[in-house]
């Protein structure tokens, strides 16, 4: 690789120091020096298997790293609380523990709370999906007719001597039930593990810093070290608590409204619609999927029915097109494609923990490139 120095002389190895301002140097890489480099199939191939085995290692790993993962970011969205109550003679250990508390009693009060109406849809549902196919029946009626006409010539086409098709029986198993039961005590486990990594990230605030910048080598580093933490930090926090209040008035406008438009459980559908919208693109659209198949089931007319999924449509385009913008600003802004890419990368990679946190991680990555000079257009490349 090719290296200029800026006013140094062609036999230097190294930065030098300018007689005049008595300052270093430092090199500067060029384009055009990386387009002359010979290109080296091993060091691809290399490069190629190593990120495939730490693809690898976050897959199967992922029991593990999916509590240390939530609880760096969740010790981000609530640690400014915390330093709050420092501020009001409350130590930290004290305040995360009441913080904490506080958020695990009114998680378990809202899941206890919708627990009722999200049982009764899910008793209903047979016998909703059966209605619901009734009043598609104007739809299906010309589909039946081609499958018939598609079938007739089939039976036409093929021959006579065909050899007559054996019964076979087949056992239906309950998966859903099945995979609770294999997954509780997993989900369980995490969850515990997280809650107790989030404590202690809140509790001793600043403490895993400063380990960390006592192991960096020199100055440089270090001062490099803690601008990447204190700026993931403050971009991370100030994201993950707009969006939390931006999600909240959004579920409670289109829970307001399908309210007072009479759809039953606004509450739920709030909530719902609070909870999609950490998903970019894909959790609005989810939404409005299920809320068009509740109102279809909870109204005769289709006409009306419609109504509901508009007005979440409004709303959600108002709040993507116009309000995020204008409170996020410039600052997280992130690539819409390489957005995509993210949450179908970690989707497959974590599930559905993974497509809430696949934002949040690459907005992280987008900051962490920033600062390091090689990896700057990376940076550019993302936002």
């Amino acid at each position: 690789m090719k290296i200029e120095l800026e006013k140094a002389s062609p036999e230097a190895d190294g930065p030098e120091k300018n007689p005049a301002e008595d300052t270093v140097v430092t090199p500067r890489l060029r384009m055009h020096d990386l387009l002359q480099r010979p290109f080296d199939v091993r060091s691809l191939a290399l490069t190629g298997l190593l990120l495939l085995a730490i693809f690898y290692t976050i897959y199967f790993m992922r029991s593990l790293l999916l509590p240390i993962v939530m609880a760096v970011l969740l010790s981000y969205l609530l640690r400014p609380i915390v330093r709050g109550l420092a501020r009001l003679k409350i130590t930290p250990m004290l305040g995360a523990a009441l913080l904490l508390l506080s958020l695990v009693g009114g998680i378990g009060y809202a899941a206890s709370f919708l627990a009722v109406p999200a049982a009764g849809w899910l008793e209903k549902a047979p016998y909703s999906l059966q209605e619901f196919q009734q009043r598609l029946q104007a739809f299906k009626k010309p589909m039946e007719k081609v499958a018939q006409a598609s079938g007739a010539i089939e039976n036409l086409a093929a021959p006579n001597n065909q050899p007559a098709k054996t019964q076979t029986v087949e056992v239906k198993q309950h998966p859903v039930s099945d995979r609770l039961m294999v997954q509780t005590p997993e989900f369980l486990a995490s969850s515990l593990t997280m809650l107790i990594l989030l404590y202690f990230l809140l509790a001793y605030d600043g403490v895993f810093l400063g380990k960390l910048i006592r192991l960096m080598p020199t100055l440089s580093d270090k001062k490099r070290a803690v601008s990447i933490a204190h700026e993931i930090e403050a971009q991370i926090s100030r994201y993950l608590f707009t969006v939390t209040v931006i999600n909240c008035c959004l579920g409670l406008a289109v829970g307001t409204t399908v309210g007072l438009l009479g759809l039953r459980n606004p509450l739920m559908w709030g909530m719902l619609v609070a909870l999609l919208n950490f998903i970019p693109y894909l959790g609005a659209l989810t939404g409005i999927i299920c809320m068009t198949l509740g109102a279809l089931l909870s109204f005769n007319n289709v006409s009306y029915a419609l109504i509901f999924p508009l007005c979440y449509f409004v709303l959600a385009a108002l709040e993507g097109n116009f309000i995020t913008p204008m409170v996020m600003g410039r600052s997280l802004t992130l690539n819409p494609v390489i957005v995509l890419l993210s949450l179908t990368f970690w989707g497959w990679i974590w599930g559905i923990v993974g497509v809430i946190l696949a934002v949040p991680i690459l907005a992280a990555f987008k900051i962490f490139c920033a600062h390091i000079k090689p990896m700057e257009p990376l940076a550019e490349f993302l936002s």
